[in-house]
Order: C-alpha cells, then sequence, then structure tokens
C-alpha cells in the first residue's frame, strides 16, 4: 500500500461525504446575491468534490514520478473515479438537478468498461485508462462541477454551459467506452 494507493482510497472514503452534503436536508442556509442562490451544503459538497476528484491525476502523477505504479493502483484509481462520478450523478438526478438519461449513460458505460476490465484481468492483463478515457473524466468532473455550482457564473449571461457540458459528458462517454471495446475486442470471446 505505496503513498500513490493511499490517495486513491481517500477518494473513495470522500464519497459518502459528498453525498451527505447533498442528500441530507441540512438548514446551513444559502448563499445569494442577484439573482443567483447556493446552499452551502452544496457548496461544501462542490469543494469536497473538487478535492476528490484532483487527487485523481496527483496519484497517478505519484505514482509515475516514484515508479511505483501497481495493479491494485491501475484497478483501484478507475474504480475511485466511479465512484465518486456515478454516487454524484445519481445524487444530482435525485436533486432534479441532471438528467436522468445522462446518468444512466455514463453509468452503464462504466459498468461496461468495468465488465471488460474484469475480462483482461481473468486473462491475465491489466487495462489502463486511454486517452479518451482520461478526457471522459475530465469533461464529467467539469460537468459536475457546473452543475454542484448552479451554472455559476454562467447564470448570468444566461448561457445554459451546464446543460451542454452534461450532453457533451454523455457523447464523449459513450465514445470513450467504444474506444475501449474496439481496442480490446480480442479479449471478449465471440464463440
Amino acid at each position: 500500500m505505496n503513498l500513490a494507493n493511499k490517495i486513491t482510497l481517500a477518494r473513495i472514503f470522500l464519497v459518502p461525504v459528498i453525498m451527505f452534503f447533498l442528500l441530507i436536508k441540512l438548514d446551513l442556509g444559502s448563499l445569494t446575491f442577484s439573482d443567483f442562490s447556493i446552499t452551502y451544503s452544496q457548496i461544501a459538497a462542490a469543494l469536497i468534490f473538487i478535492v476528490a476528484a484532483s487527487t485523481d491525476g496527483l496519484d497517478g502523477y505519484i505514482a509515475r514520478k516514484n515508479k511505483i505504479v501497481t495493479n491494485l493502483g491501475k484497478l483501484l484509481d478507475p474504480l475511485a473515479d466511479k465512484l465518486l462520478v456515478a454516487a454524484v450523478l445519481i445524487s444530482l438526478v435525485e436533486m432534479d438537478k441532471l438528467n436522468a438519461l445522462i446518468a444512466i449513460i455514463i453509468i452503464s458505460r462504466e459498468f461496461a468498461v468495468t465488465g471488460l476490465r474484469q475480462i483482461a484481468l481473468l486473462e491475465g492483463s491489466v487495462m489502463a485508462a486511454s486517452t479518451w478515457g482520461k478526457w471522459k473524466t475530465a469533461v464529467q468532473i467539469t460537468m459536475i462541477i457546473s452543475i454542484l455550482i448552479n451554472n455559476f457564473p454562467f447564470t448570468f449571461i444566461d448561457f445554459p454551459f451546464h446543460v451542454i457540458a452534461s450532453w457533451a459528458a454523455a457523447v464523449i462517454t459513450v465514445y470513450s467506452g467504444i474506444d475501449y471495446f474496439l481496442k480490446n475486442k480480442h479479449l471478449i470471446p465471440v464463440e
């Protein structure tokens, strides 16, 4: 259990904390100015999410820099990403801030790629994250943050950045999933 893997585990342990702030009805008040309003619970969830999401790059950087990349890390890192993103997406759907179809598309892709990773593991190999997979993660994180902060600052110019980011995340998620399957089609038994 090296430092990079501990950081990945910390990301997993932050998931229930984020969900607590999003789903438990705490009356902590809200920040309001002009026509914009956001609850302090949502601000807390957004800040914790940003910290958790930023550890994704940090753990990978530490592992590569110190040459401590492990199979455990290659498996835990995408799992931590999936847990973080899926939990927040489900919470946002529950809060009526995200179209359920987008959450279903993203979570379904994650299950499918996880299944492919399991097949690879049974074949004795580990699938590392692809470039499209990394782009997918970046766009999903951007989308989630924009929704968590109520489309700030774009709300002041009536630009639906959070909606555009949501559909962009869905499209890139599907594309990256197809990319994984095409590059690893040798793992899928066709008999």
